[in-house]
């Protein structure tokens, strides 16, 4: 088992009781879930791959995954942001699939 495979097993295990569950699209979760991993090494923690990161843990603690964002897009959209996480409902298309809009102010933003 690889790195990425790890990781969604630990991770599904530890949300799905939260009714927190992965994309039911498996290739495009593995992608985020390797950008992850990359942004792991990178700034060694695991901040949203679909969001500029500054590389300081204290300015980018929002956005560490499962980011701060991810229950009130749960819970409106029935999808984060990224689409990682997305509510059972969603993933047996039960509800629609809106885009989700950024809900991270733009002053945290590193640019």
């Amino acid at each position: 088992m690889n790195e990425v495979e790890k990781l969604y097993e630990l991770l599904r295990k530890i949300q799905e009781p939260k009714g927190y569950f992965f994309n039911r699209d498996r290739e495009m979760v593995f992608e985020i879930l390797d950008g992850l991993l990359v942004n792991k090494n990178r700034y060694g923690y695991m901040c949203c791959p679909c969001r500029l990161a500054a590389g300081n843990r204290d300015h980018d603690k929002d956005i560490i995954c499962p980011c701060e964002y991810r229950a009130s897009d749960i819970e409106q959209y029935g999808s984060c942001y990224c689409s990682l996480y997305v509510s059972q409902e969603w993933n047996d298309d039960k509800i629609p699939h809106e885009p989700v809009p950024e809900r991270r102010p733009e002053d945290k933003s590193p640019f």
